[in-house]
């Protein structure tokens, strides 16, 4: 078994990476999405470059089965079985509002209030029981939940991060009785002070445990079907990967899967070729992702709202979405403005010109009217030509006509709006984080983003882009080359004078001892084993924390206690950095405790996915009217994959692949580099 192949399932297409480590060759993939059950282009996708899964070694899937159920609110139907005064946490959230100017807002939790049964219990935030559970309320409220015919139940007691005693025979209860393995419990989720992002976590995680389960084990009995003896593993959120057990106990952590898979890549792709800061823009059919690496290093938050209320706290990679995909949809609004999304055409029925019944126009189709997609070689394999003229239409109807521009005039526009919109999600992490785009290059992929590399270029000022050799699969090949990540996390809630270190390394050893554990029943190699930790900090007084890189020492697995004066010189090391100074006489606070045990996986030599020989000539295989601004330009166009290594291809050109279009506009040029990325840069003046 030789073979490695990761599987990135997106709203419109599901994008499949080949990697045969015993030749080093890769072969992709690009099939429709299938709605509403994913599995099926799941594995169509594979069946197109595997025809005997006994020769693959790995399969490692980045999914949007839990985001979308999220999103669209197509969870399971739940229970919550809590303290006694406290059902209502979920739905006072942090008492924030939809809307900031808004008198109002109404949000509905993903359980209902009749089935959030409280239960006499009480545990301090010292950790003191107070009122020890009241198991037979326990048991009642497990059997009414049951008769209301719930799939999934959460446990969620008051301080259960400081004593998890209470909860923990609550759910051994409840276990004992409930008739499926969805019972989740909120200190082992998410062992965390503060109450509503514990709940939070804990609850959306009983509410995807069906579903994604489901939908994993599925997956899971196919392969097995299909001869498939190795490891099949998930993309986490925070850019590792996991078993499919873990995934199937902790479905939360992959709530933002497939993105964080792409930003895994980009930040091996641009590293080997000598990038070190990126800003990438993932463009699908339904969204534009777009993160930030700075100095080969993606940004980890430690929490995240999928959407207004649905809080998830869990390490995930920062990745900002907007509805600015393909397959968006542009509108204008009663008071004649153009807008973009975020409703999308998706995969079904599609933009206008796949013919698929859409009558209402997206981005991909003021594409296709501008010249710059080519109507007879659509992506994805399932159509043989784009309807051009169906395109124009739609774009006449729903834009030009109510705007009195003309078809040409309506498609630039609705670019530039798109463009625009990408543009403002680029500052957003660049530029109000303190980050400088000028310093970075792009990194555009997914099946739509190298259709605008040079918008973006000119609309925040970014001096090059890169675009990697396969930028349609992006996420998938990430799946191949994620590491194996588990990250752990326990409220210590200290002040450092009174820190009990050997309690600090107990925690510490448990952590890395669960982790090694993971590790050690992967069927993975790994190249290296690393051990991260981090404490939650701030002076007394201060609700927000700074994340403390602590120093530890490990001899075999096993962790020594770091000493008051080392977790003190590392706050005070990491709050200058922050803040440029510290507090004078301010009395220090150790919140939290996170580790993370990483499995470090190997990573394929880029190098072969180059192309071997051939040469400029070859490669051009004809040229196309497509228009530029306001003005119709004669363009070439090159198999791209054909390009030898150093080629160089002024704009205008389009270079063509099966998974994407790369677009050069007039005054870039376009270089192959020596991995088969395409280095794009402005023209001098």
């Amino acid at each position: 078994m030789s073979k490695m192949i990761g599987v990135d399932v997106g709203g419109t297409f599901t994008d499949v990476f080949v990697l045969d480590e015993a030749t080093g060759t890769a072969e992709v993939a690009k099939v429709p999405t299938t709605r509403p059950d994913q599995s099926g282009g799941f594995l169509d996708g594979i069946g197109q470059q595997v025809d005997d899964l006994s020769t693959v070694a790995v399969v490692v899937h980045g999914t949007t089965a839990g985001t979308n159920a999220l999103l669209e609110r197509k969870g399971a139907k739940i229970g919550v079985i809590t303290t006694h005064g406290l059902r209502d946490v979920l739905e006072m959230r942090r008492r924030d509002r939809p809307r900031t100017w808004g008198l109002r807002g109404d949000f509905e939790p993903v359980v209902p209030r009749n089935l959030r049964l409280e239960v006499p219990e009480r545990t301090l935030a010292d950790g003191t029981i107070r009122t020890p559970v009241d198991l037979d309320a326990v048991r009642a409220a497990a059997k009414q939940l049951i008769d209301e015919a719930c799939l999934a139940v959460a446990i969620l007691f008051a301080n259960a991060y400081a004593n998890a005693e209470n909860e923990a025979k609550a759910v051994e209860a409840v276990r004992a009785m409930w008739p499926n393995d969805h019972v989740s419990c909120s200190s082992e989720i998410l062992p965390e002070i503060r109450e509503f992002e514990r709940f939070s976590t804990t609850a959306l995680n009983a509410y995807l445990q069906p579903e994604v389960s489901g939908y994993i084990n599925r997956l899971d009995q196919a392969l097995t079907k299909g001869g498939f003896g190795g490891e099949f593993m998930i993309v986490q959120s925070n850019g590792g990967v996991m078993g499919t057990d873990t995934a199937c106990r902790l479905p939360i952590r992959t709530a933002l899967s497939g993105p964080a898979a792409g930003v895994i890549a980009a930040g091996h792709i641009a590293t080997t070729a000598g990038f070190e800061n990126v800003i990438t823009g993932d463009m699908g059919g339904t969204s534009f992702d777009v993160a930030l690496i700075a100095k080969g290093q993606s940004m980890l938050s430690p929490q995240t709202s999928i959407d207004f209320g649905m809080v998830v706290r869990n390490p995930m990679i920062e990745i900002t979405t907007i509805g600015a995909g393909g397959g968006s949809i542009a509108w204008v609004d009663k008071g004649g403005l153009l807008n973009i999304g975020p409703e999308s055409a998706g995969s079904t029925p599609g933009p206008v010109a796949y013919g698929q019944g859409n009558d209402r126009p997206t981005v991909t189709d003021a594409n296709v009217v501008l010249g710059r997609i080519d109507p007879d070689n659509p992506i994805g394999g399932k159509l043989d030509r784009l309807d051009v003229d169906a395109a124009a239409k739609a774009i006449d109807v729903h834009v030009g006509s109510k705007l009195g521009l003309t078809t040409i005039e309506a498609a630039e526009a609705i670019l530039r709006v798109a463009n625009s919109r990408m543009a403002g999600a680029i500052r957003l992490v660049s530029i109000e984080r303190g980050f400088d785009p000028k310093r970075f290059a792009f990194m555009p992929f997914g099946g739509g983003g190298a259709l605008h590399t040079g918008a973006i270029l000119k609309e925040v000022g970014i001096g090059s882009a890169i675009v990697p050799r396969y930028p349609g699969v992006t996420s998938a090949m990430g799946c191949v080359i994620a590491d194996m990540r588990q990250d752990f996390v326990q409220t210590i809630n200290s002040l450092t004078a009174t820190l009990d270190t050997d309690a600090l390394r107990e925690v510490m050893q448990k952590h890395i001892d669960d982790g090694m554990t993971l590790l050690d029943a992967a069927q993975s190699r790994f190249e290296a084993r690393d051990i991260v930790v981090e404490l939650d900090m701030a002076y007394v007084g201060q609700t927000h924390t700074v994340a403390v890189p602590l120093p530890i020492t490990v001899a075999g697995n096993t962790v020594a206690a770091p000493t008051v004066a080392e977790v003190e010189a590392a706050f005070d090391t990491a709050y200058q950095a922050t803040y440029g100074r510290l507090l004078k006489n301010g009395t220090r606070r150790v919140m939290n405790l996170r580790t993370a045990v990483i499995g470090r996986r190997p990573k394929f030599d880029l190098t072969t996915l180059a192309p071997k020989g051939g040469s400029v000539e070859e490669a051009h295989t004809g040229s196309r009217k497509v228009h530029f601004g306001d003005a119709w330009f004669d363009t070439a166009i090159y198999n791209r994959l054909s390009l030898p290594v150093g080629a160089e291809i002024k704009g205008p050109a389009i270079l063509v692949q099966p998974d994407t279009t790369v677009l050069v506009d007039p005054g870039l040029t376009a270089k192959v580099d020596t991995c088969g990325n395409t280095i794009i840069t402005r023209d001098e003046d």
